[in-house]
């Protein structure tokens, strides 16, 4: 589950929680408060009807038959004889000195905690919660909610209690009252937790959003960080073994080219010293003619020793291609390889092409000159072509020709050996195509359109 369901869930729980422990305490609060109330109002009319009829409590020991029938009056006629099922008049002792039910004048109970308070000047209230006190077994027929007061008498001029009524009041309007105070509160609580529940769901909602939107980011940049730890591991790994083989090619060209050198110029170098050896040289005896010739000997084999040592050179030393664009670079590869080897090349290039850097113009001109190179020299020159384009951004250059094809991978020589390190060095692919139908080499290097 997402945070904020989580949150939704639980908070729900525990606000719902909170409202009931809240609404039990605030529904308790209004209880008591309505109780307290009407039982105060209550009792202040009682006492405002009956307090004129009783005599002085403090000395009179019961009450005389002329005050029974002036209460039996009181509170059997009119609307308070309506609401009042029971009436009660007590003394400190116990003894009750007035009732409705006349059989419990001048009996003596033991005083309850109702009626203990009472007498310590509280007005004390319970509504429908008849105790088990065998004076009020008559209130217990009564089928209706009852409210139950106990109200301390005071004595007038020193407001000293002397005697506390008990009068139980038909409760139909208070229990009305009392469930419309509840209500109120249990719905005021309850949309207080609801609104309080929706602020926050909606707060935490949103942030558990963010956090969502900002995970899968993260989760997002942590893939493409992965993937580029693992393309870097990998091109590490091409690196370095591009580094071994490229160490290993520059020992075979300088094998190569310590080999030339030695069975070139260097066998013509040393039969020319040789021949300044020559005994035609040194004797005096010898004919101009003689020596002569064997001056021009010596002076052909120094200049084919040159010749192959230009030729060596030429082969090492590129033109200066760093100014030039790629289309020029790739014109002057095919027309240095036309004044070679005095044959023809297919030039096949678009309107423009990208500029690129040093490092790939170099390796475009090695790889268009070793191609023609190999289509000379294996392919005997069929059918030679060069194209050029761009496609899905990636330079794309070919070298074709028609011969009779060899097996890639296990006929490649130094040349496409040290050519595809090359290429694979500064990023790019290398492919080798070939067949009975002719060779195709394509190389594909990373570039940015330039507008």
């Amino acid at each position: 589950m997402s945070l904020a369901l989580q949150f939704f869930i639980a908070g729900g729980i525990g606000l719902l929680l909170v409202m009931l422990v809240v609404g039990l305490w605030v529904t308790s609060q209004i209880r008591e408060g309505v109780m307290r109330n009407s039982a105060a109002t209550t009792a202040l009319y009682v006492d405002s009807v009956i307090a004129p009829l009783l005599p002085d409590m403090r000395t009179s020991r019961e009450l005389s038959d002329t005050v029974k029938r002036a209460l039996d009056e009181t509170l059997g006629q009119g609307a308070l004889g309506k609401r009042l099922v029971s009436f009660k008049l007590w003394r400190r002792d116990g003894m009750i000195l007035y009732a409705k039910d006349t059989a419990l004048i001048g009996k003596q109970f033991e005083p309850n905690a109702n009626l203990v308070a009472a007498f310590g000047g509280n007005v004390v209230a319970e509504y429908n919660d008849l105790d088990d006190d065998p004076e009020s077994h008559e209130e217990k027929r009564v089928n209706a909610p009852l409210f139950e007061i106990y109200n301390p008498v005071r004595e007038p001029w020193s407001g000293e209690v002397v005697a506390v009524s008990e009068f139980y009041e038909i409760a139909d309007d208070f229990q009305t009252t009392l469930n419309a105070a509840l209500w109120s509160s249990w719905l005021v609580v309850a949309g207080a937790t609801a609104t309080a529940l929706a602020l926050l769901s909606g707060i935490v909602f949103r942030g558990s959003h963010t956090i969502q939107t900002q995970r899968a980011a993260l989760e997002a940049k942590i893939s493409e960080l992965q993937a580029a730890l693992s393309q870097n591991s990998t091109l590490r790994q091409r690196v370095q073994r591009a580094s071994r083989r490229a160490t290993a090619i520059n020992e075979r060209y300088l094998r190569r080219i310590g080999a030339d050198l030695h069975d070139g110029p260097a066998q013509l170098v040393a039969l020319a010293a040789l021949r300044m050896d020559s005994p035609i040289l040194l004797d005096s005896g010898s004919s101009s003619e003689q020596r002569e010739a064997e001056i021009a000997g010596i002076h052909k084999t120094l200049g084919e020793a040159m010749r192959e040592i230009r030729g060596i050179c030429n082969g090492l030393v590129l033109p200066q291609i760093e100014t030039q664009a790629v289309i020029d670079i790739l014109r002057l590869a095919v027309s240095e390889h036309e004044r070679r080897t005095s044959s023809s090349v297919a030039l096949t290039l678009p309107a423009r092409l990208p500029e690129l850097g040093t490092s790939e113009k170099i390796s475009i001109y090695r790889f268009v000159q070793e191609g023609l190179n190999n289509a000379w020299r294996h392919g005997k020159g069929r059918n030679q072509a060069v194209k050029a384009g761009v496609k899905s951004g990636r330079l794309i250059v070919e070298v074709m020709d028609g011969g009779p094809g060899f097996e890639p991978g296990k006929s490649e020589g130094l040349g496409l050996a040290g050519l595809r390190e090359r290429i694979e060095s500064i990023g790019g692919q290398f492919e080798t195509l070939s067949g009975p139908q002719g060779t195709r080499l394509v190389i594909s290097l990373s570039v940015e359109e330039q507008p």
